[in-house]
C-alpha cells in the first residue's frame, strides 16, 4: 500500500457533549469533496483519548461507511496499553479500515526494546498495514530512527510512520535507514514541504480540516515537481499553520470550523474553548486568509 499526498487528521463534532453523526458525515463528504487524498479518524486532533470505546468504534466506522472506498482510511487505534492497542486494531480492521494508525504508548514512557515488542505484539494479533505514530511532544517517548528501522525490516505489517517531531535531521535519518519504499508522513503542518523535499510522501495534517484544498494541492505541486507552487502555498499556509496552534489542538481548529460554519467548536474536557484573545487572533487569521469570518 502506497499512501501519498494530504490526509487530514479529522476533527470529531461534538454536540452537546455527543458525537455529532450528522456534521461528521457532511464534513467528511466536504474534505473528499475539497480533493483530501485521505482521512484519519480518531488521532490526537479527533480527541480520540476521550472517547468510550463505543464511540471510537462509532467514529471510525462513520468515516468508512462516509468514505466509501473512494479516499483510503487510516483509522487511530493505538493506547498506551498493548492490549487495549489490540483490541482497537481490530476492531478498525472489522470496520474495514484501510491501516491503523498506532501511537507510541503514552505515559508509560517504555524503552525502545519495549516500542519494538508494542509493534510485534499488535501485529502478531491483527495483520493489518500500520502507520507508527511518533509525537514525542505528546507520549514523552520518541521512536528512534534505528528503532524503527528495527521495526519496518521485521514487521511488515508496519509500512511507515506520521512523524511528528519536526526534527528534519530524524526525518532524513528515517528515510536513509528506513529506504524509498517506506511511507513517511509529516505530523507537523510547519514542515510538510521541507519532509516532502527530503522523500517524504505526504501529511497527516490538522490545518487541512480548514483547507484541504490548499494543502492537497500544495502536496500535488511538488509531486508534479512545481516547486515555485508549493513554495507559494507553502508561505500561505504559514499563519494558518500557526494560529490553530495557538492553543492545544484540537481547540484552535474546532473554534476555526465553528467559525466557518462547518461543525460546532465544542472540545471535551479536559479541554475547553478557546481563551478570548486567541480567539480574536485566529479569527483575523481566517479573515486574512479569505474566509468570511
Amino acid at each position: 500500500m502506497k499512501l501519498n499526498g494530504a490526509f487530514t487528521a479529522l476533527v470529531t463534532p461534538f454536540r452537546d457533549g455527543k458525537v455529532d453523526e450528522e456534521a461528521y458525515r457532511e464534513f467528511i463528504e466536504w474534505q473528499i469533496q475539497e480533493g483530501i487524498d485521505g482521512l484519519v479518524p480518531c488521532g490526537t486532533t479527533g480527541e480520540a483519548t476521550t472517547l468510550s470505546h463505543e464511540e471510537h468504534e462509532l467514529v471510525i466506522r462513520i468515516c468508512i461507511d462516509q468514505a466509501k472506498k473512494r479516499v483510503p482510511v487510516i483509522a487511530g487505534a493505538g493506547s498506551n496499553s498493548t492490549r487495549e492497542a489490540v483490541a482497537l486494531t481490530r476492531t478498525a480492521k472489522q470496520a474495514g479500515a484501510d491501516a491503523v494508525l498506532l501511537v507510541t504508548p503514552h505515559y508509560n514512557k517504555p524503552s525502545q526494546e519495549g516500542l519494538y515488542q508494542h509493534f510485534k505484539t499488535i501485529a502478531a494479533e491483527v495483520s493489518i498495514p500500520a502507520v507508527a505514530y511518533n509525537v514525542p511532544g505528546r507520549t514523552g517517548i520518541s521512536l528512534a530512527p534505528a528503532t524503527l528501522a528495527r521495526i519496518y525490516k521485521d514487521i511488515p505489517e508496519v509500512i511507515g510512520v506520521k512523524e511528528a517531531t519536526a526534527n528534519l535531521t530524524q526525518i532524513s535519518d528515517i528515510l536513509e535507514l528506513c529506504g524509498d519504499e517506506f511511507i513517511l508522513l509529516s505530523g507537523d503542518d510547519f514542515t510538510v514541504l521541507p519532509t516532502l523535499a527530503v522523500g517524504g510522501n505526504g501529511v497527516i495534517s490538522v490545518v487541512s480540516n480548514i483547507i484541504p484544498r490548499d494543502m492537497h494541492d500544495l502536496c500535488a505541486a511538488h509531486a508534479a515537481g512545481n516547486m515555485k507552487k508549493a513554495q507559494e502555498l507553502h508561505y500561505r499556509m504559514q499563519p494558518i499553520c500557526r494560529a490553530c496552534f495557538l492553543e492545544s489542538n484540537p481547540v484552535p481548529v474546532k473554534a476555526a470550523l465553528g467559525m466557518i460554519g462547518t461543525c460546532a467548536p465544542e472540545p471535551r474536557m479536559p479541554l475547553v474553548p478557546l481563551l478570548p484573545e486567541n480567539r480574536e487572533k485566529l479569527q483575523k487569521t481566517l479573515r486574512e486568509y479569505g474566509f468570511n469570518v
